[in-house]
């Protein structure tokens, strides 16, 4: 089966086919962003940035596999950031432009009515999960979570948690933790370090 999809491959591109090869995403440690080595920040090589020199990252990121950073109106990411899998964080948007303007969108010149810009930026210890879309003009507050399949728009509040499409707050992380903390209490001087900051 292996030679059939090499051969298939050769047919449909003779000369970019040299040798059939499975490539597994991998993560890319101490990750090096407009030329400062990022302490212990861990970004997947089959995660794509653009507008890289309009991105803070902070410390201890972590961004997982197949993801879509796309900065062009600038994107924060602080402290302790847990970004999972299949998450677009977007900038900017012309999904209303492109009816407004129809055959006109792609030759107009200047401001666009519609378009929509705005930059992004997710608060320390935060986590983002999988299938997730944060749209542009958002800010998420420290230590929040964001559920799987959500879609993120506006401005959220420290310890929320964010689920649903359009994305609501529906608890406060702080309730969730109180659990853990309760159980090990050993872990709370941790918490109160950055929680309480």
């Amino acid at each position: 089966m292996l030679k059939l999809r090499i051969f298939i491959a050769k047919l449909r591109h003779p000369f970019r086919v040299k040798k059939w090869k499975k490539q597994a995403p991998f993560m890319i440690g101490n990750y090096i962003l407009n030329g400062v080595t990022l302490e212990n920040v861990r970004i997947s090589n089959a995660t794509v940035i653009t507008n890289e020199s309009k991105m803070n990252i902070y410390k201890d990121v972590f961004i997982g596999h197949f993801n879509f950073l796309e900065s062009s109106n600038g994107i924060t990411i602080e402290e302790g950031v847990q970004i999972t899998n299949y998450i677009s964080i977007l900038t900017h948007s012309s999904h209303v432009s492109i009816r407004l303007y129809g055959e006109n969108y792609a030759k107009h010149q200047g401001e666009m009515k519609g378009y929509i810009n705005g930059s992004v930026k997710i608060g320390k210890f935060s986590f983002i999960g999988p299938h997730s879309t944060i749209q542009a003009g958002s800010e998420i507050g420290k230590g929040c979570l964001v559920a799987s399949h959500s879609l993120v728009k506006g401005n959220f509040p420290d310890f929320s948690i964010i689920a649903g499409v359009p994305a609501k707050v529906i608890g406060d992380t702080r309730a969730l933790d109180s659990n853990y903390l309760n159980q090990y209490p050993e872990l709370q001087k941790y918490y109160d370090k950055w929680a309480k900051n």
